[in-house]
């Protein structure tokens, strides 16, 4: 297990060192603005302090692992508030991508049995899993939008109402229908242009094609280009991005430009 956050469990206190190295590694922390890199710290300390970290296959969570997990997790409720994440403590970290076994049944009744590659999961009610390959290497996959983690924490999020459809709670039907009909428009348009790139030989689009399987995925594959390259996130979807402002605050950041 970790050293430091074993040792200081109670009243848990992110270390200078560890801060200043976790802000190098992943720019797109870096970028925001002083009062909410503190605001983040204090976030990700009281997460490591209320959650449980696992390691699978033989991976050891370190100090780092927990710290890159946990800085890049708050990121979407840094206005929201850490009571988002209440209905879970654990979070399973694999190495790498993760088999899955699956099974479903067709219309017939058949069985079909097939392997599914995971880079994480989310439990409705349960644990998270995300894999370190992927959680390592986001601060250079924010040029394409891709995060690992904030992707699985959206799930969290999407899931407080028990409904995985693409849509956090909202304090009104009419807030709700507003937002599920954009989200429709936004879904259908990107499925378009990934099936237009699969089958056509088009133009990818920017955000992982995985978004285009269903509109509770988009969300969460739209989420991770909004918090991790929001430049070109409000380029590319400029109605998502003031929906999403409207929802997880506005994001003010420090200036620096990715492409």
């Amino acid at each position: 297990m970790f050293g430091w956050l074993r040792r200081r469990r109670s009243g848990v206190t992110i270390p200078d060192s560890l801060w200043v190295r976790l802000l190098s590694n992943y720019p797109f922390l870096a970028d925001r603005a002083l009062g909410d890199q503190e605001r983040l710290r204090e976030l990700a300390a009281r997460f490591l302090q209320d959650k449980e970290f696992h390691g699978a296959n033989g991976f050891t969570i370190t100090d780092e692992v927990a710290l890159a997990i946990a800085g890049q997790a708050v990121l979407p409720v840094l206005n929201l508030g850490l009571h988002w994440y209440d209905d879970f403590v654990g979070i399973v970290v694999h190495p790498d991508e993760v088999v899955a076994r699956r099974t479903t049944e067709d219309e017939h009744g058949v069985v079909h049995l097939y392997d599914e590659v995971l880079a994480g999961e989310t439990m409705e009610g349960g644990p998270v899993m995300v894999n370190w390959h992927d959680v390592r290497a986001s601060g250079s996959t924010a040029a394409t939008g891709y995060n690992v983690v904030v992707h699985e924490f959206i799930h969290k999020i999407d899931l407080r109402d028990g409904l995985a459809d693409g849509c956090p709670p909202l304090p009104s039907r009419e807030a709700r229908k507003q937002w599920l009909a954009l989200m429709a428009s936004e879904h259908q348009a990107f499925r378009e242009k990934v099936l237009v790139a699969q089958r056509f030989g088009g133009a990818k689009p920017w955000l992982d094609e995985y978004g285009a399987t269903s509109v509770d995925e988009f969300f969460a594959v739209a989420c991770e280009g909004y918090f991790v390259n929001r430049e070109r996130f409000s380029i590319e979807f400029p109605k998502l991005t003031q929906q999403f402002d409207g929802f997880f605050g506005p994001a003010p950041v420090a200036g620096r430009t990715r492409s």
